[in-house]
Order: structure tokens, then sequence, then C-alpha cells
């Protein structure tokens, strides 16, 4: 039995119905709902501007929808998490007007970022992604990683010589989020990795940061001490700390359970 070769099919001249250009140009919003756009369109007597606007708005919006999937899966948000879901009374402090002022999104314009310092159970990683979920709805390439992902990451790729290319990963997006420095102790190589990404995107790209620890304990989690201190530097230089007070929210949810039970 002799096998068929499938080949691709080559049109031998442009389509020329307007089916086959909207399929041809790969617009498959416009090509399920023109008739609909024509026939409304009709009703309304629009100008041929209007028409084209019309015809042309629905597979812009579903182009821009399949971007910002796209963005948001690139983004290795571990969850999704928004400003409206957070839980502004909890802490007993917390710089609420400097945060929505970040969620305005103007500090990436200027490659600046922000330090969140607080104790666990505050909300600091649900901020981060909350702006950082901001950022990639306003079409802005955005990554996010725990600190110690991160820096394994890079050892691997150093012991396979690609660096380079891991590398890559934290520098390209215009907002990095590295959750977590401080949770585990950081050695000296861990240290210098991180170094080399706060430093490669120093006055180049957006980062934000969260951490457990002040930054004046930090010579207590780094075992180099001069790397710190290269890291706070860089950090501090364009970016605003918001430290956030009070009791872990988990902590004070397992208290009111327990209370409840009694």
């Amino acid at each position: 039995m002799s096998s068929q070769n499938h080949e691709p099919v080559v049109l031998k001249e442009a389509p020329s119905t307007l089916d086959g250009m909207l399929s041809y140009l790969n617009l498959p919003e416009s090509l399920a709902g023109y008739r609909e756009v024509l026939t409304q369109a009709a009703k309304d007597n629009v100008s041929h501007e209007e028409l084209l606007k019309r015809l042309l708005s629905r597979e812009a919006s579903a182009k821009f929808s399949r971007q910002i999937e796209c963005r948001l899966a690139q983004a290795k948000f571990p969850f999704i998490k928004t400003l409206e879901q957070y839980d502004w009374n909890h802490p007993a402090s917390i710089p609420k007007a400097k945060i929505l002022a970040a969620a305005e999104l103007n500090f990436l314009s200027n490659r600046e970022g922000f330090v969140f310092i607080s104790e666990h159970g505050l909300g600091k990683t649900h901020l981060a992604i909350a702006i950082g979920h901001r950022a990639v709805l306003a079409g802005v390439r955005t990554y996010f990683t725990k600190a110690i992902e991160m820096v394994n990451h890079l050892t691997a790729a150093q012991a396979d010589h690609s660096t380079d290319k891991a590398m890559r990963v934290y520098t390209r997006p215009a907002l990095l989020i590295i959750d977590e420095v401080g949770r585990l102790s950081i050695d000296q190589k861990q240290g210098e990795h991180i170094f080399n990404v706060i430093d490669a995107r120093y006055e180049r790209g957006s980062t934000i940061l969260t951490t457990n620890r002040a930054f004046r304990d930090w010579s207590k989690v780094f075992e180099d001490s001069v790397c710190a201190k290269g890291i706070i530097d860089r950090l501090v230089h364009h970016s605003d700390v918001v430290k956030i007070e009070g009791e872990s929210y988990r902590i004070k949810d397992r208290k009111t359970k327990g209370q409840s039970q009694l």
C-alpha cells in the first residue's frame, strides 16, 4: 500500500473573498464576527472609518487578551493576588498610600523598585504579586522568583556553563520580583549570584524584593557581608523601602479559630 504525502496547501494567488482574506491574514475574530459588525454598522449608518474600527477592535482586543494570558504564564506567579484582596486593617503599621502609588506603575519608567520588609504573615508577597499583576495587565514583561530558586538555578547554570542564558531569565524582564530574601542563610556563592542579578539590573530595570530581615540584619543572613552591603547599596539607591509591622495574619487567624472553639 503506497503512502500518501500530505503537502501543505499553497495558494496560487491571493484570496479574493472576504472570508478567504480574513482567514489568510489569520484574523479569526474578524472572520467569525464581521457579518454581525456589517449588519449593525449599516443600521447605525456609520462612516467607513468607524466600520473599520469596529471590525478591528474585536481583533485587537482578542490579541491583547492572548498576550496578557501569555505574559501571566511567563511571569510564573505562584498564585494571583490583587490589592483589592489585601486586608489593609490587619497590619499595625503599613504605608498604604505609598503602596497604592506603586500600583500606578510610574516607578517602572524610572527603573526604580521597592523593598518590602516585614515579619512572616503580613502580606509582603501578596503585595509584591499584586503590583506585578498590575504590571502584567499593563503589558509589562514581569517575572517572579523565590530567592532560593533563583540562586539554585544560577548555581546549576554555572556548573553546566549556561550562566549567560540563565542570567537573561532575570535581567530581561522590565520588572523582576525576588521573594523571601533572608528566609534562609545565604553562602558566599549564593550571595554572589544575587549581587550579579541586582547589579545587572541596576538602573536598567525595576526590581521588587521581599525580605523578613531589616537591612541591619543582613550580615547575619549573608556569609559575605561585603556582598550584602553591595546589594543593599544598589537597592536603596533607586528603591522605596516599605516596612510593614504587626502580628502574623496566620497566627492571628489561628488564635481567633482557637477562641471560637472554646
